[in-house]
């Protein structure tokens, strides 16, 4: 089930006693979570019924004593134990202790009354321990996996588009590059927009600039655009500003940026039907054009050659095979210039 799915049954009120929300991205955990502490239980049921509790400061023995308390004046009591990562789960859920024992006897037969919530954080639970398999049978588990890089721009247009608004593939894509996977972050922005244009307005890269602080002509974007074309004016001003301005263009972003574009123009290359481009490479459609010119210019041996600078680059960014004490900024007008020439 996805997290949409999962509030759809909520909003519709088909309760399972044990939720476990695992895994390395908080976003969607923290979205479900926030639902259920809004919306399961009404205002007047929430001062007898509604805890929450963090992972650090509870144990499982208090958690489940209070989880087997029957409701008040309440069809359901909810507990959202936040932080869940922070209890102590092997010490106190496996072996054949009698601590062990009740805790797994809790989750095999959950109160049906209890509404559970384990919001397990930045990691995923140990689907090898019993209790893992205990919430399967009686709950609900929701892995939250991160957005891989390539998705994130059409994760930010579908985004967009259920909070009724329009983003162009260029913003979205410029989104994508400088705010990272960070979705929470995204989403955050996202709405700050939106407070500050109507909803028949599309969102272009002009106002991603604008709002979140982009530089509209000196951005990695850019960048990637003046390198398809070859254009070697444009990327060595773009380049001279970012070496000006470090700390809002850091060479690791920079370099890992590159490196993901000049991969995608070397599987470009090998592509045997180019129509499926947009598919196999994880972009917009949009931007295959791009790919298509970069590719013309940059040969198979070149483009084999600029990834192997950008790897021999990004250790001496940090300190190995570097000679002297050169600076971010000097290498990355170095390595422009073996890139293009």
């Amino acid at each position: 089930m996805t997290a949409s799915d999962i509030i759809k049954d909520l909003k519709a009120k088909k309760f399972k006693p044990v939720y476990l929300l695992h895994g390395e991205e908080p976003y969607y955990i923290d979205q479900i979570i926030h639902y259920m502490e809004q919306h399961v239980l009404r205002d007047a049921e929430k001062g007898f019924n509604q805890t929450v509790l963090y992972g650090k400061d509870t144990d499982m023995a208090t958690l489940l004593n209070a989880a087997k308390r029957y409701p008040m004046m309440s069809e359901y009591q909810l507990i959202v134990v936040k932080e869940a990562q922070d209890l102590k789960w092997s010490k106190e859920t496996e072996g054949s202790s009698k601590e062990a024992a009740f805790i797994q006897s809790y989750f095999e037969n959950p109160l049906p009354s209890t509404i559970l919530v384990l919001g397990y954080k930045y990691a995923n639970f140990d689907k090898r321990k019993k209790i893992f398999k205990s919430i399967t049978k009686s709950g609900l588990i929701f892995q939250s996996d991160p957005v891989r890089d390539y998705k994130l721009a059409q994760w930010i247009e579908d985004l967009v588009r259920e909070k009724g608004a329009k983003i162009a593939p260029q913003a979205s894509a410029l989104m994508a590059e400088y705010l990272g996977a960070d979705l929470s972050k995204i989403s955050n922005e996202i709405e700050k927009l939106l407070l500050n244009i109507s909803k028949e307005t599309t969102i272009d890269t002009d106002l991603v600039q604008r709002n979140i602080g982009i530089s509209k002509e000196y951005n990695v974007f850019e960048l990637q655009k003046a390198l398809a074309a070859r254009n070697v004016l444009k990327s060595n001003q773009i380049i001279n500003y970012f070496a000006d301005n470090p700390k809002a263009n850091p060479m690791v972003m920079v370099m890992a940026n590159l490196n993901a574009y000049f991969s995608k123009i070397l599987k470009y290359h090998y592509l045997q039907n180019k129509h499926d481009a947009a598919k196999e490479l994880g972009v917009n459609p949009y931007f295959v054009k791009d790919y298509e010119m970069a590719a013309r210019n940059y040969s198979l041996p070149k483009t084999f050659d600029i990834i192997s600078l950008l790897r021999e680059y990004d250790l001496k960014s940090k300190g190995v095979d570097s000679t002297g004490n050169v600076t971010d900024g000097e290498l990355l007008k170095e390595l422009l210039f073996k890139m293009i020439h």
